[in-house]
């Protein structure tokens, strides 16, 4: 059963999280450890991220730097197919602008295709490291629009390659991201949300927000969504503060703004123990307000962190 299935078929709102792939020469069972916690919760679905490559640089015997292309966490893919017949359920692998060509993209979505992996959700991707400005691959995508419009393109049995005989046509449902804050990049709220009525009218099935720590911009978001016309359901997505750092980061990381409550909570906090804590009784505190708003879903951000979701859910659904 599809995302957009689990979400129509629904006798309440759903409980999903998302997943990072291990570090290159990590176990997957780290990962497994991470899902044993939560499955008792009944999680309709897990994402699992993918990461573009990095370029780095390593200095040379002889003093010169070498550069090299390395992808840190790969496997995605994969991983997400082991967890879907580990514990049957569905899984949702990120399909990324950054760091894939089309034709990349394509065998991608094949593989996942012959592993029985209907679900996707399209992103564009952050810029590469150092870069102020996102840069396709060559014969990649530039928006994600683009990478929804291929992946609808296979859904009707149309591949890069336009000579194929008999081609098959793909099942993916599509899910993209939504900003309640606005995407850094663009000029305004109403650019930021014609372009996301473009993914949806290209084929996305349902939305994802990106972290928010103030619902009233979460509800501001919805209203808008459907006052231009965007009428597919839209998933919350929460990520729980769980260090002191994370009001410095998560504004300069994500562009997104923390209330001052919470940070006035926060900074009563004595160290990293204070204010997890902290950040379960607001998440937590988030949830419940959300579900008795009546979203389909909330999805969370667990970045391979499990102890604190489960507090978190276990109190609000």
């Amino acid at each position: 059963m599809s995302v957009i299935d689990k979400i129509r078929n629904a006798n309440g709102p759903l409980f999903t999280f998302e997943l990072l792939p291990p570090l290159k020469g990590h176990s997957i069972e780290r990962v497994y450890a991470t899902i044993d916690r939560l499955i008792e919760f009944s999680p309709a679905y897990i994402n699992f991220t993918t990461h573009r490559n990095e370029t780095i640089y390593r200095e040379r015997p002889d003093g010169l730097l070498e550069k090299r292309v390395v992808r840190k966490r790969p496997g995605t893919i994969a991983l997400a197919a082991a967890v879907k017949y580990k514990y049957n359920i569905p899984v949702v692998p990120h399909i990324l602008c950054g760091g894939f060509s089309k034709e990349e993209t394509e065998n991608v979505l094949i593989e996942m295709n012959f592993l029985g992996i209907d679900d996707v959700l399209a992103l564009r991707g952050d810029p590469q490291k150092g870069s102020r400005s996102f840069i396709p691959e060559k014969d990649g995508h530039t928006h994600t629009y683009e990478l929804v419009q291929q992946i609808v393109d296979m859904n009707n049995g149309k591949y890069i390659e336009d000579t194929l005989e008999d081609a098959s046509p793909a099942s993916f449902c599509i899910g993209v991201a939504g900003y309640p804050e606005k995407h850094f990049e663009a000029p305004n709220r109403q650019a930021d949300m014609e372009n996301l009525k473009h993914k949806v009218e290209t084929g996305a099935s349902y939305i994802v927000t990106q972290m928010f720590f103030d619902n009233a911009r979460f509800y501001r978001f919805r209203d808008e969504c459907r006052k231009i016309g965007i009428n597919v359901p839209i998933i919350a997505g929460i990520k729980p503060i769980s260090t002191l750092n994370d009001i410095r980061l998560l504004p300069q990381t994500f562009h997104i703004d923390v209330p001052n409550d919470l940070v006035l909570a926060l900074q009563k906090c004595h160290d990293d123990k204070e204010a997890r804590e902290v950040g379960i009784e607001w998440a937590a505190m988030q949830s419940k307000d959300l579900l008795k708003e009546g979203v389909p879903g909330i999805h969370y951000y667990t970045l391979g962190r499990s102890d604190n979701i489960a507090r978190i859910v276990k109190e609000a659904f």
